[in-house]
């Protein structure tokens, strides 16, 4: 019978990486927040003859506001982004997440953005068709607005 040493330490225990502490969880997110994913991710944003251009206007369900704007169609981004430099350049309100969402690249890198922190509540109108939904707030560049893969599975639009 062999008899353990109970002083002894386990050499997988001593060289086991640390363990990375998990972002603190709300015990219960506001209903609006509950849509968003918990993490997204956005490819490049490569607006040559490939891309295509959306012209959409969205309204600010705050102050009935209305913006023309350009919307990359972005079937590599898992969700819909504004630009936060557009955000603040129109003055439109954003609302502030109980936690952050995390945001790679198509190659498994964090984006140079970091988390998205905020959103805005807008009415999305494209051609006759008309919807709210919650834009991610990020930096993106030279584009505006994205619309992403959720976008497009959702409506599958007929495109020309």
């Amino acid at each position: 019978m062999t008899i353990e040493n109970p002083n002894t330490i386990d050499s997988e225990l001593v060289n086991a990486p640390p363990l990375l502490p998990l972002p603190p969880t709300p015990l219960c997110k506001p209903k609006w927040e509950r849509k968003l994913p918990k993490l997204l991710s956005i490819s490049a944003l490569n607006t040559r003859e490939t891309s295509l251009l959306l012209p959409v206007e969205i309204g600010t369900t705050d102050t009935s506001e209305l913006h023309s704007v350009k919307a990359l169609l972005n079937s590599g981004a898992t969700g819909s982004f504004i630009d936060r430099d557009f955000v603040h350049s129109k003055g439109i309100n954003t609302q502030t997440l109980s936690c952050n969402i995390p945001v790679f690249n198509v190659n498994g890198f964090p984006n140079e953005a970091g988390q998205i922190s905020k959103v805005v509540d807008v009415l999305l109108h494209y051609k006759t068709h008309s919807e709210r939904m919650l834009l991610a707030v990020s930096g993106l560049r030279k584009q505006s607005l994205i619309l992403g893969y959720n976008w497009l599975k959702d409506h599958n639009p007929k495109i020309n």
